[in-house]
């Protein structure tokens, strides 16, 4: 057995959803970019360039990785680009998007001859959560006035519009995309392309895809544009578990069990949204309360129920481990960071990547 801890990306389930994409490409036209920020291991690129169109990325960096490791379309994308990346941004995107009007008149003049486009805030969202949401008040992401828009329109060739998050119910999609072309419809005829963003978890169990399939088609129809989709937890959603070991078990009014992992460094979104990790089953008599080994006192994966009560040298698997964490993982009080493995078709696993003290060392200065 490999030693822990481990993210471990099971290929034929992250195929699951990329068949799911690949439908919604075929049946409604629109092209899939895989969103960087969410997931970027790109020891996995071959499998997943063959049902997707490219990358979106939100760095230069994301935009340089897409277009080195991934290739197809890169679209570049970034709140505010800095005066010392922009030409490299230029250099490895074929789409750049800007947020603001302000810094598309900005970087106009080096970004022609590549496709650009503004962000759009329709000021409504799906996101539960403030931190989380694009349509917050007094948000910096994207322009809303579409006057001032209106005033521009002659420098782009295409919006991006993110504003779902999570989002697993499609009417609630269908609802706020209606709105979205009541708001700004006049200007959505003009352009050539509408990016969707991503958010949109269509790859889930129950999904009603084909509508959802329609509902893009006749967007795409009615506007004359071509759609883009960035799929970036839908991509990978069940496809990846965190492995650990539980390495010392207490009792402190509650069983307690602390494994050689930490949601602070790596399964950060659970500290920061306060939600717990997933096991799977998560049934039985005994309930133990999982525990990362930092000193932050809140590092808790969980409390979760078992079959038999957990001991020293038990293997725990959490599951959704993709989003967001990989790219996230840090090297808070020096934890040893996850190796990544994959589970090929045939069953084998592989390390494509270890972490050592080099690394730690090397990360700091």
């Amino acid at each position: 057995m490999m030693k822990t801890p481990y993210y471990l990306i099971d290929t034929s389930k992250l195929i699951q959803n990329l068949e799911k994409i690949a439908h919604v490409r075929e049946k409604s036209g629109a092209k899939a970019l895989l969103a960087l920020k969410c997931f970027a291991t790109w020891s996995v690129f071959d499998v997943m360039r063959g049902y997707m169109d490219g990358t979106t990325s939100s760095s230069l960096f994301e935009t340089r990785l897409g277009h080195e490791q991934f290739g197809g379309e890169t679209h570049a994308y970034s709140v505010a680009y800095d005066d010392d990346e922009i030409d490299g941004v230029i250099s490895h995107a074929d789409k750049i998007i800007f947020n603001s009007i302000s810094q598309l008149e900005r970087y106009a003049a080096k970004a022609a001859g590549r496709p650009c486009g503004l962000r759009l805030n329709p000021q409504i969202s799906s996101s539960s959560f403030d931190l989380a949401d694009p349509a917050r008040p007094f948000s910096r992401l994207g322009e809303w006035d579409a006057g001032k828009v209106e005033a521009i329109m002659s420098m782009i060739s295409g919006f991006m519009i993110h504003n779902n998050c999570e989002n697993t119910n499609f009417a609630l999609f269908d609802r706020m995309l209606n709105q979205i072309e009541e708001r700004f419809g006049s200007l959505l005829r003009r352009v050539e392309w509408v990016s969707l963003g991503g958010g949109i978890h269509f790859t889930g169990d129950g999904y009603p895809i084909d509508a959802f399939c329609s509902r893009l088609l006749a967007f795409a129809q009615r506007h004359g544009v071509q759609v883009y989709l960035e799929p970036g937890e839908a991509t990978i959603t069940h496809s990846t578990t965190l492995e650990v070991t539980v390495l010392d078990t207490l009792y402190n009014g509650k069983h307690l069990a602390i494994v050689d992992s930490s949601i602070e460094a790596h399964m950060l979104d659970l500290l920061i949204y306060r939600e717990s990790a997933k096991v799977s089953p998560n049934e039985g008599p005994h309930s133990t309360l999982i525990c990362g080994k930092s000193c932050l006192a809140g590092d808790i994966f969980g409390e979760f129920r078992f079959a038999a009560e957990l001991k020293v040298g038990d293997r725990i698997s959490f599951q959704d481990a993709a989003g967001y964490t990989m790219v996230k993982k840090n090297w808070f009080n020096g934890v040893k960071m996850p190796a990544i493995a994959i589970k090929d078709l045939d069953g084998s696993v592989r390390t494509v990547r270890e972490f050592t003290y080099a690394d730690y060392k090397q990360s700091l200065s």
